[in-house]
């Protein structure tokens, strides 16, 4: 219900005052009262249209999972449509109208309005404010009919780094701005690839421009939205905001599993570029491929898949100290320690940790062996599956053995068959290994089939080693005494062919 009334310049008070008048009579309340309707009454159209006082308020949209509501912020790409009160030559179609780049309205009459940086209340208010001097009390009610994107910039430890443009999904019932879904915070570090393995969940910021110039920093921690699941650190974006993710301190590796499966984390399916090196079987550089030919899932990628990737494990490498060294987005290098025997002993995932592109393993060098050990590691999947010995010489079976890792000297001459009885020298055999820094290293080792593995008399092996089995004294002079009678061996098989023959 609303009540009409009109005042006109004082030019045309005479010429209307029969007209005001009828107006005084229609000072009853009235419902649909519209200019067009006053126009036909008076037949002149006022300077002036006095429109009752009922707020300028839009609906804002919904601001969603974050921190705080938050009302639609307008900017330039926005289109809006204008409504006013009983004015339908400035309304609806007609007054559907797009943020300009300079963050205005062109408007008849009032032509332009700055918008930028208002919600739409704001707005309403503001170009109420600017149709004042044309119409008493005008209402004025924003629609926002179509968000424009937003550009986001994203920085930090994420995959893809750079600046990105999201779209608001849905703009709601009636087109006022209501259930719009304003792109968050997970979904632009979606948009850059996702988060790297070095990132802090805890201490991401959102950087937010200010109309006045400055910067407002809001505080982001996704890990609260990991375990609790705290929507409110989802924060909705705005145009401008920047995304920074920074490089944790310290690397949990009880939490870097679970930063892998989060919605946020890299892409699955991207091949993985990792080097190896130090006490593996074949150090190198590698492009671990996490899905199949097949497009079936090949798993996460680990410190012990990669040194699966390289070859196993040396029977020399030192699994309680092994480093993995991974750029980060700073520049700086991180460290970080894994204890794979604590993995093989207590069953810790943990220390398996997970990768990320990039990482290089080391695997060092073991400054004491422990031949205790040796057995439990052999099995380790990270060993490999068998090493290749030779074993030469006086055996039944001579040549290339296929034996599990840290097999013992007495174990690969069982498997080439065993000492051959009537010619092998048994009491010794003699070592041949080819060490890491080219050298070839020789001994002479006892043989007692009743000793455990040691370094003494039945020392491990490790690939390529060559055990050599002499002769006995006997076979030596055997064959020697062959050798020396193998001229005459002929001379007596002519004589005995003569005799034959007689």
């Amino acid at each position: 219900m609303v009540r009409a009334d009109f005042s006109y310049p004082k030019s045309m008070g005479s010429q209307l005052a029969s007209s005001h008048s009828l107006i005084e009579r229609l000072s009853q309340p009235v419902t649909g009262l519209t200019l067009s309707v006053l126009m036909a009454i008076t037949g002149t159209v006022p300077a002036r249209a006095q429109l009752p006082a009922m707020g300028t308020v839009a609906p804002s949209p919904a601001a969603g999972p974050t921190q705080q509501k938050e009302a639609y912020i307008l900017g330039p790409g926005d289109l809006i449509e204008i409504d006013i009160f009983n004015v339908p030559e400035y309304s609806g179609q007609n007054g559907q109208r797009r943020v300009l780049v300079d963050g205005t309205l062109n408007l008849p009459l009032i032509n332009s309005v700055p918008v930028k940086g208002l919600t739409l209340q704001q707005a309403a208010k503001v170009i109420s404010d600017k149709y004042a001097p044309f119409l008493t009390r005008p209402i004025v009610t924003l629609t926002l009919k179509e968000p424009r994107p937003l550009n986001i910039g994203v920085a930090g430890e994420v995959n893809r780094p750079g600046s990105y443009s999201l779209s608001l999904i849905g703009v709601g019932a009636g087109g006022t701005g209501q259930g719009i879904q304003v792109p968050t915070v997970t979904r632009a570090l979606q948009m850059a690839g996702g988060i790297t393995q070095a990132a802090d969940l805890r201490r991401i910021q959102v950087r937010r421009p200010q109309v006045s110039g400055a910067e407002e920093i809001i505080n982001i921690d996704l890990w609260a939205l990991l375990q609790t699941g705290d929507l409110r650190q989802d924060l909705g974006l705005r145009d401008g905001d920047t995304i920074f993710v920074p490089t944790a301190t310290n690397v949990n590796l009880a939490e870097a599993s679970q930063l892998s499966t989060t919605s946020f984390s890299g892409d699955p399916t991207r091949p993985l570029k990792i080097a190896v090196v130090g006490e593996v079987n074949s150090p190198g550089s590698y492009t671990i491929q996490r899905v199949s030919d097949q497009g079936a899932q090949l798993g996460l990628i680990t410190v012990t898949r990669a040194i699966e990737t390289a070859g196993g494990i040396t029977q020399t490498a030192d699994v309680r100290r092994i480093q993995v060294r991974r750029p980060t987005k700073e520049g700086v290098e991180k460290v970080i320690d894994v204890n794979l025997w604590q993995l093989l002993q207590s069953g810790d995932l943990s220390q398996d940790m997970i990768l990320d592109q990039g990482d290089t393993v080391v695997i060092p060098p073991a400054e004491n062996i422990d031949l205790t050990e040796a057995p439990q590691l052999a099995t380790a999947s990270f060993s490999p599956k068998t090493i290749a010995v030779n074993v030469v010489g006086e055996v039944v079976r001579p040549g290339a053995v296929q034996v599990p890792p840290n097999t013992s000297l007495n174990q690969a001459l069982l498997a080439a068959g065993g000492f051959n009885n009537t010619r092998a020298r048994k009491g010794e055999v003699e070592l041949i290994r080819l060490n890491p820094n080219g050298t070839v290293a020789r001994r002479t080792v006892k043989v007692d089939f009743s000793q455990e593995l040691n370094e003494e008399t039945n020392p491990a092996l490790r690939p390529n080693d060559v055990i050599v089995v002499g002769r006995s004294g006997v076979a030596s002079f055997s064959d020697t005494l062959g050798t020396v009678l193998s001229p005459l061996g002929g001379v007596f098989s002519i004589f005995n062919i003569f005799r034959l023959f007689q």
